[in-house]
């Protein structure tokens, strides 16, 4: 019955959906941001996995199919920004400021804990983009030599802690502007934090959205200037 399950092309594609189901009905009925669906779906599966002794290709065999779904989900982030268009022209000088604030603070950040540590240029360049979608990071990071694997384990993380503690630090720091929020969501933590965003309220999600591909522009301007001056 194991190998029936797991040889079966749509076994990853099933089990990812139904974990993650049950996991966004924790956190409604809990209210913990702890309890992140991302996060407990990931360790559920990652659990799962390592218990039935399931590799992960055999996984990734039925669940790449749910990234198919990642271009046409971030697309439909156009339909709130659309819907709040007039806040987006009144702060548009702000958001661009701000997101670009969020992408030096990034390389600063990665700059000084590599000196600290001691890390080696190519793992200090998979580290570099780690505060954009997988998919531009990847394309940046395969450009200038760097570690891809490092590189999607890093945008994974980043975006899931940021999705964990943004609404606990927006309390603590008393962020209470929505535009703010929702630039700290998708600055720091891409479409991780654009979830989380979106379940702050409608205008937090689409600045967040507009905040992912913004990053991503001025990331890929960005970061190879850091890496020739820091990493070269």
């Amino acid at each position: 019955m194991n190998e029936l399950l797991t040889n079966s092309s749509y076994f990853g594609f099933v089990i990812t959906i139904i974990l993650y189901y049950i996991c966004v009905q924790i956190k409604n009925k809990t209210k913990n941001n702890l309890l992140n669906p991302l996060l407990t779906c990931t360790i559920l599966i990652v659990t799962i996995l390592l218990l039935c002794n399931i590799t992960y290709d055999t996984y990734n065999n039925g669940a790449k199919y749910i990234s198919y779904f990642l271009t046409p989900t971030t697309v439909c982030l156009a339909i709130p920004l659309y819907k709040q268009i007039k806040i987006l022209k009144k702060n548009i000088m702000a958001i661009i400021s701000g997101i670009l604030a969020g992408v030096l603070a990034n390389a600063i950040v990665i700059v000084g804990l590599v000196k600290i540590f001691g890390l080696s240029n190519q793992l200090a360049t998979s580290l570099l983009p780690k505060s954009i979608t997988t998919p531009i990071a990847l394309g940046v990071v395969e450009e200038l030599g760097g570690l891809s694997s490092i590189t999607v384990f890093a945008v994974i993380l980043s975006g899931i802690i940021g999705a964990v503690i943004a609404p606990t630090l927006f309390k603590i720091l008393k962020i209470n502007e929505e535009v703010s929020q929702g630039l700290a969501c998708g600055t720091a933590s891409h479409g991780s934090g654009t979830a989380t965003a979106l379940e702050l309220g409608e205008i937090q999600g689409a600045i967040s959205g507009l905040a992912i591909t913004i990053t991503g522009l001025i990331t890929t301007i960005i970061v190879p200037i850091v890496n020739n001056i820091f990493f070269c």
